[in-house]
């Protein structure tokens, strides 16, 4: 019987509603921990390629729903990281909700950070990670934050991210992404800014990579 590929390196998995402070979280770790040793993988890079549809029909699709990510490429992607290979990370342009130019070509480093709002959802993820994260902030919080992003980042309307924030991300939140706190083995309240809870989580990060030594 052949042996499973040996694992060369950590994921850690990084949930929550949107605008809880997950990259924050993934930032501040990757910052104390050094880039070197550290990789930061965003789930929203493994949205699916909607090129084939209208413009004008993109924005229509709910983009909160596990079913638009390319979960099968993301799972593959991480298998083949955690075995020290590198791979071809799609690189995905949230205005035109289309994959553009060529992919990343990224290698694996000792600490893989996934970072998304439905990485705890996935049973085939979960199973891959060695730590799992939720971040949690209130959701007038989370609201704001994520309206001041789209208006700035994404070049969205005030009257689009209301109409998606009602018809989508919240019925998603409520249906997939809080559920999956449950999975968690810490949850992080006040996302990047609970300082105790990161540097609890810095520490424990240090004690598995010293493991794996």
């Amino acid at each position: 019987m052949a042996q499973a590929p040996q694992r060369r390196g950590l994921l850690i998995g990084i949930a929550g509603g949107t605008g809880a402070g997950k990259t924050l979280v993934a930032q501040s770790i990757a910052q104390d921990l050094g880039s070197n040793s550290v990789l930061l993988i965003e789930q929203d890079s493994y949205y699916k390629d909607l090129l084939h549809i209208p413009l004008g029909e993109r924005e229509n699709r709910n983009f909160d729903h596990p079913d638009a990510f390319d979960r099968d490429l993301l799972r593959k992607h991480l298998e083949a990281l955690l075995e020290g290979r590198e791979v071809e990370m799609p690189v995905y342009d949230m205005r035109t909700h289309t994959r553009v130019n060529e992919p990343l070509r990224i290698k694996a480093r000792p600490i893989m950070l996934l970072d998304g709002l439905l990485v705890l959802e996935d049973p085939g993820l979960r199973h891959l990670m060695d730590i799992k994260i939720y971040v949690d902030a209130d959701p007038d919080i989370r609201f704001i934050r994520r309206l001041k992003r789209d208006i700035t980042e994404r070049g969205r309307t005030l009257d689009q991210v209301i109409r998606q924030y009602e018809s989508s991300v919240r019925p998603m939140h409520l249906q997939f992404v809080e559920p999956s706190k449950r999975y968690a083995d810490l949850v992080i309240p006040e996302g990047g800014y609970n300082f105790v809870a990161i540097d609890l989580m810095k520490t424990k990060i240090r004690s598995l990579l010293a493991e794996t030594k």
